[in-house]
């Protein structure tokens, strides 16, 4: 039975919303059903598991959102918000939604960031290709003290990127803000901080041209700029990231590159034949996928007597 805002009780609502989604094609139906309750209510999923054993009503405007999750909206843009890390970003339309892969992507810049700064008492990271900031976020709430450079190009992305920088980046204790968000070119940005980085870490396109993705809330929802590497092999715009990262990266500095599961070796030729890094390694993510190249700046680029060389900090990428 219908209540007065017409939606029932909360756990009949729910198993509708769970069919209508399931017979769109959406493949969590019982976990986005419960997401969108749970975001109109205010409450987390585990409160929203209380609320139903209580038999509690459903929130006006549950159906709506169903009826739109189901045309293949991105869950995170009906909820304005995507999981990171631990962190809640504002996400939405024009920003290229985080993805639990590049979780640990972000691992692997934050364990190496971690490790600088116990050895020498700063660290400087670059995020290009921020998107929404997740990552350069990631970095400075995990390693408190890193000094963050977060690079964007695109403009509705930037502006995402601004708003989470904003409400998400900690405070500086007596410094520039922890989190320094750039509009600008990722392959020519930051001059001013050449050789001087001591981790580059980028999600940047990486999708070949003719790779449209399968699922509608990519294929119709992520922006283009951020899928699609151009080049034959989608990997043009990693390239540029590349030589981006050797002109940034302090020597034995580390680059952390994300592409697809199928580019590892193609990524790390990519990488090898700038001559500029150590012999690139493939890191995989939890499923065991290949998922990310990395790389150590060759030392001596920028001269052997370098006061921050990677003898102070060597240990292995992968």
């Amino acid at each position: 039975m219908a209540d007065a805002t017409g939606e029932g009780r909360l756990a009949d609502a729910l198993r509708a919303a769970e069919a209508v989604l399931a017979a769109a094609g959406v493949p969590s139906p019982r976990v986005d059903a419960e997401l969108l309750a749970a975001h109109l209510l205010g409450i987390g999923r585990g409160e929203l598991q209380a609320a139903v054993i209580l038999g509690k009503a459903a929130p006006s405007g549950l159906a709506a959102l169903v009826a739109r999750r189901a045309t293949r909206v991105p869950l995170q843009h009906l909820t304005g918000s995507a999981p990171f890390r631990g962190l809640e970003l504002a996400v939405g339309p024009g920003v290229f939604v985080p993805r639990p892969e590049t979780e640990q992507v972000a691992q692997a810049a934050i364990d190496a960031a971690a490790q600088v700064l116990a050895a020498t008492g700063q660290v400087l990271v670059v995020d290009l290709c921020t998107g929404s900031g997740a990552i350069a976020l990631a970095v400075s709430h995990e390693v408190p003290g890193a000094v963050v450079h977060a690079v964007e190009l695109d403009a509705a992305a930037h502006a995402w990127a601004e708003r989470n920088v904003r409400d998400l980046a900690p405070a500086g204790a007596g410094a520039p803000a922890d989190v320094v968000l750039h509009r600008a070119d990722a392959r020519t940005a930051l001059g001013e901080l050449d050789g001087t980085v001591d981790v580059v870490v980028a999600n940047p396109p990486y999708v070949p041209p003719g790779a449209v993705p399968v699922d509608p809330e990519v294929a119709d929802h992520d922006p283009a700029v951020a899928l699609y590497g151009l080049g034959g092999d989608g990997l043009e715009v990693p390239r540029g990231i590349v030589r981006a990262a050797a002109r940034l990266l302090r020597p034995g500095g580390l680059l952390v590159l994300e592409h697809a599961e199928v580019q590892d070796a193609a990524a790390r030729a990519m990488v090898d034949e700038t001559g500029a890094f150590t012999p690139a390694t493939t890191g995989r993510d939890l499923t065991g996928r290949a998922r990310m190249v990395l790389a150590r700046r060759s030392v001596g680029a920028f001269g052997a007597d370098d006061a921050r060389s990677a003898a102070d900090v060597e240990h292995s990428p992968s």
